[in-house]
C-alpha cells in the first residue's frame, strides 16, 4: 500500500522539513529490489523530489527532467568514442536521470497523489531507455577494437532488459486485476541487504555507474557481460516464479489477455 504524505504549503516549511515528510511516510519497496535502488537512488531522490516540490515543478515536469538526463547520456554516446570525459559525462547524466525518475513519483506523493497519465509517461520513458541505452552502447563500441561477436553483448541486454520490464508490469498488472497485492516492505534489515546485493546485476543504477569504466572498452564490456549474464539468470529464475504465480489466478477473477486490451482500447 502507498504511503500518504500529508498535503501542507511549502512556504510553511523548510527544504529539509520537506525532506523529513517524505521520508517519514517512504513507500514500501519490493523486498527484491537492488541495493542501489533502493538504498541510494530512492534518497537521492527524496532530495530531488523535496527542491522539485519547493519549485513548484509538477510531477511530469520532473519525469521530463528525468528524460532529458537520460537522453542526453544516449545521445553522447551515439556520436562520440570512449574516453574518460564520456564515461564520467554519461554516468553522471545517467545517474541524475535515475535519481529524477524516482523523484517524479515523489513529488506527485507531496502534492496529493499521482494520477494515470503520470503513471503512463513514467512507464513510456521507462520503457524507451531500457531498450535505447544498450542500443547506444552497441553504437559506441563499435569504434573500438574490440572482437566483433563480444559487441553482441548490448543486444543480448536490451533483450532481456526489455522482457524483464515487460514482465514487471504486465504481472503487477494481472496481481491488481485479480485482486492481488505486490509484495512490498520498508527498507532496513540484514536479510533485505543481502537480498538486494544478491540482485545487484539487474540493478539499473548499477549500469549507470558502469559507464565511469568507459575509457578501458575491454574492462566496461567484460562488466556489462556480467551484468548481463546476472539479469539473464534473475529473468529466468523470475519468469519461473510470476508463471506459477500467474497459473494460480485461474478461477479467481477476470483475467488480461490481448484481446481484452484490444476491446478496451
Amino acid at each position: 500500500m502507498t504511503a500518504t504524505v500529508p498535503v501542507r504549503d511549502s512556504a510553511d516549511e523548510s527544504y529539509w522539513g520537506t525532506v523529513a515528510r517524505l521520508a517519514s511516510a517512504q513507500k514500501g519497496t519490493s523486498r527484491t529490489a537492488p541495493a542501489y535502488s533502493r538504498f541510494v537512488n530512492r534518497k537521492l531522490g527524496r532530495l530531488l523530489a523535496a527542491w522539485a516540490y519547493r519549485a513548484g515543478l509538477t510531477p511530469n515536469a520532473v519525469t521530463g527532467i528525468s528524460a532529458a538526463f537520460t537522453a542526453a547520456a544516449i545521445l553522447l554516446l551515439l556520436v562520440l568514442p570512449p574516453s574518460l570525459p564520456l564515461g564520467l559525462a554519461v554516468a553522471g547524466a545517467l545517474v541524475l536521470g535515475y535519481a529524477f525518475d524516482s523523484a517524479d513519483g515523489q513529488v506527485a506523493r507531496l502534492r496529493g497523489g499521482g494520477t494515470p497519465a503520470g503513471e503512463w509517461l513514467d512507464h513510456i520513458v521507462d520503457a524507451i531507455k531500457t531498450t535505447a541505452l544498450p542500443i547506444a552502447v552497441f553504437v559506441c563500441l563499435q569504434r573500438t577494437d574490440l572482437p566483433r561477436a563480444w559487441l553482441a553483448v548490448p543486444l543480448v541486454y536490451a533483450v532481456v532488459a526489455s522482457a524483464t520490464f515487460f514482465g514487471m508490469i504486465l504481472t503487477e498488472q494481472l496481481r491488481k486485476q485479480n485482486g492481488h497485492a505486490g509484495i512490498t516492505a520498508a527498507s532496513g534489515g540484514i536479510k533485505d541487504l543481502i537480498t538486494g546485493l544478491l540482485v545487484l546485476p539487474m540493478d539499473y543504477g548499477v549500469l549507470c555507474i558502469s559507464f565511469v569504466l568507459l575509457s578501458a572498452p575491454g574492462l566496461f564490456l567484460a562488466l556489462f557481460s556480467l551484468l548481463t549474464v546476472g539479469s539473464f539468470l534473475f529473468l529466468c529464475l523470475a519468469l519461473r516464479k510470476w508463471f506459477r504465480e500467474i497459473s494460480g489466478f485461474m478461477g479467481a477473477g477476470p483475467v488480461i489477455t490481448p484481446s481484452v486490451i484490444r476491446e478496451q482500447s
